[in-house]
């Protein structure tokens, strides 16, 4: 296998605001944060689908959110709904995203790495990434709903494999954006010519989601650029994590501040906006510095809305 290179960031003002979540500028900047889309069921079922998501996106863009996100999932996850529920392809998604959107990030929080080949992930991101004039980021996890797999006829090998697989997709990935587009010969996946063109707009951040101790975060520490791991009720948990990323970064000589650190809280907010606040005030003190928040019902534009009106002014200022 080639040595891998990684492509020079492109240089502009609209490439340094779509960064700011996932790169080292963040560290110094405001607490970011994200809407994660969960849910796709309304009153008006399928056909005010298209609509609804264009108006969460002029109303991320209005409210100052930074990042778009959806998880990567074809059925619904059985502790937020019915398997049955509508269930949106999230790279379809993002694409029409992009169209309605001018500055906030784009991205599936994870990917699963079962659920596309690593070459024509790499040539998906690429593509989401030049029409939405640098904005995309990529999310990716080792998978775990085995429903879906079973039900569509995924493979869904061992959690072993799963691992290998995506430390390979992480070095696919990188290779295919970059000058060398050479082959790529690994233990499970082998590409005669690792050829992306166009290339992305920008050095795409990788953020590696999940936050076990022996495999997620040694990947994040060698291949991410950000981590994201599950907001707790209390900030023990989150800097315990933090602290294992810190010791595999020492392990392989990466500077622990090259990594955002960023959690998904699925908690109320705008129930409680002082309460989530002081929350969030907590979470920056252990090193948070960006969080995917979720709406909790079925009206994401109202809830965008809220974001801008009751908490984006006080966020901003942690």
């Amino acid at each position: 296998m080639r040595t891998l290179t990684v492509q020079t960031a492109a240089a502009g003002a609209l490439i340094a605001l779509v960064l700011q979540l996932t790169s080292g500028d963040a560290h110094n900047a405001a607490m970011q944060i994200g809407v994660h889309l969960v849910r796709f069921t309304g009153p008006n079922g399928p056909t005010a689908l298209g609509p609804m998501l264009a108006s969460v996106g002029q109303a991320a863009e209005e409210a100052g959110v930074d990042n778009l996100s959806l998880m990567d999932h074809f059925f619904q996850l059985e502790f937020l709904g019915d398997a049955r529920d509508p269930m949106l392809e999230g790279y379809t998604t993002l694409g029409f995203l992009a169209a309605h959107t001018r500055s906030v990030q784009l991205q599936l929080a994870m990917t699963g790495v079962t659920y596309r080949h690593p070459g024509l992930l790499a040539k998906i991101v690429a593509t989401l990434d030049c029409l939405s004039g640098g904005r995309a980021v990529l999310g990716i996890g080792a998978a775990w709903y085995e429903r879906e797999h079973l039900g569509l006829g995924v493979p869904f090998p061992p959690v072993s494999e799963r691992f290998e697989r995506l430390e390979e997709t992480l070095q696919i990935v990188r290779q295919m954006w970059s000058p060398d587009d050479g082959p790529f010969l690994g233990s499970h996946y082998r590409l005669e010519e690792t050829i992306c063109s166009p290339q992305p707009l920008h050095r795409v951040p990788i953020m590696v989601g999940g936050e076990g101790e022996r495999k997620t975060l040694r990947l994040v520490a060698k291949y991410g650029d950000a981590c994201n791991v599950f907001a707790g009720r209390d900030t023990e948990h989150v800097a315990n994590k933090f602290e294992v990323l810190r010791g595999w970064c020492d392990e392989l000589g990466r500077p622990y501040d090259d990594i955002s650190r960023t959690v998904l809280y699925m908690g109320p907010v705008l129930a409680d906006p002082a309460g989530f606040l002081e929350q969030m005030r907590a979470y920056t003190d252990v090193g948070v510095q960006a969080v995917l928040v979720v709406p909790p019902d079925d009206d994401p534009v109202e809830f965008v809305r809220g974001l801008g009106e009751r908490v984006m002014p006080t966020l901003k200022g942690l």
